[in-house]
């Protein structure tokens, strides 16, 4: 079979982990990058071996052997250029979330559809071991029908500085769609049910002077009544700290986990068993379902996920702008 040949829209940090996927699969070839910044751009294809560069996704969409997009770029750009992408007939993995608005979100979703092109949001903690794990344990019916998720991951700033386009609400679309988006979407993964409402409260724990809040608590409940908490900080310390705090409650059974390994501890009526991992590096999976989508499989992280994972994060900044509990756009 020929190769799935790629380019990758924004040379940030987070490209580097899409391309080291990419040159792990023999099913793909990345054909160039696109950056604003042609000299970023330049830089990074010499680092990939000299491959082609362009400062502008158009041209770029037009070269020999494209058949795909990974776009990582500010998540206000997700909505425009992806619909470029679906109009150019190419499969696209955008980093999440998906849009920073519910109506973009399900325009992306039906222009792919439309296209009848693979759309993927980068959701990748559904790709990381511990939450396949997770999933493994809940599909396995070791814990009777799950009620309860209860997750935090705390950690401490990540960018260079508080001008990050990441703390400009509208570029971001707030902390809840940057980050906290994760969260939302792995709860509501494992619950298998659909949220109702969301109740959240924020603190701009690291400065006042934040235009975004870079501490979450977010209450979820859906409609078979089962409730998901979750706890998302990048405002611990000290800067280097990285803790996950993972429990999952079912009529029969518990899941728990831990940060310091990938496996998952069940607690059921037979006793405690360990679920071991589920496999492999994060991306790399996510790429190659990806990959398997296109090739015809059915998408691992459906497009309709990805749009009800927008309208949870954006229910999320709503209930922290009014202090009362948002219901979820369908």
């Amino acid at each position: 079979m020929d190769r799935i040949g790629i380019v990758l829209v924004g040379a940030g940090f987070i490209a580097d982990a899409h391309s080291a996927a990419i040159d792990a699969d023999p099913r793909a070839t990345l054909i160039g990058v696109v950056d604003a910044d042609p000299g970023r751009a330049a830089a990074f294809a010499r680092k990939q071996g000299g491959i082609r560069h362009a400062p502008d996704l158009d041209s770029a969409l037009h070269w020999p052997g494209v058949d795909a997009v990974i776009l990582c770029t500010p998540n206000d750009t997700h909505a425009p250029l992806g619909l470029a992408v679906a109009a150019a007939g190419k499969h696209l993995l955008v980093e999440k979330p998906l849009a920073t608005t519910v109506a973009d979100a399900q325009q992306l979703a039906d222009a792919f559809d439309r296209a009848g092109r693979v759309l993927v949001a980068a959701h990748t903690h559904r790709f990381y071991d511990y939450g396949r794990a997770v999933k493994q344990t809940i599909d396995s019916g070791t814990i009777g029908r799950p009620v309860l998720v209860r997750l935090a991951i705390l950690g401490g700033w990540i960018w260079p500085d508080w001008s990050a386009w990441v703390g400009d609400p509208v570029r971001s679309g707030g902390h809840a769609l940057h980050n906290g988006v994760h969260l939302l979407d792995l709860a509501t993964w494992w619950l298998g049910g659909e949220p109702a409402s969301v109740f959240a409260r924020g603190r701009k724990q690291t400065a006042a002077e934040l235009r975004i809040y870079d501490y979450l608590e977010m209450v979820v409940t859906y409609a078979d009544g089962a409730t998901a908490v979750c706890e998302m900080s990048r405002a611990h310390r000290p800067g280097s700290l990285a803790q996950r705090e993972l429990l999952v409650a079912g009529t029969e059974g518990i899941v728990e986990q831990g940060w310091d390994g990938e496996s998952s501890l069940v607690f059921g009526e037979a006793g405690t068993t360990t679920l071991p991992a589920a496999g492999g590096n994060g991306f790399a999976a996510q790429l190659g379902a990806w990959l398997d989508a296109i090739g015809g499989a059915p998408p691992a992280m459906p497009a309709a996920d990805a749009v009800r994972a927008v309208a949870l994060g954006v229910a999320v900044e709503e209930s922290i702008a009014t202090g009362q509990p948002v219901a979820v756009a369908a």
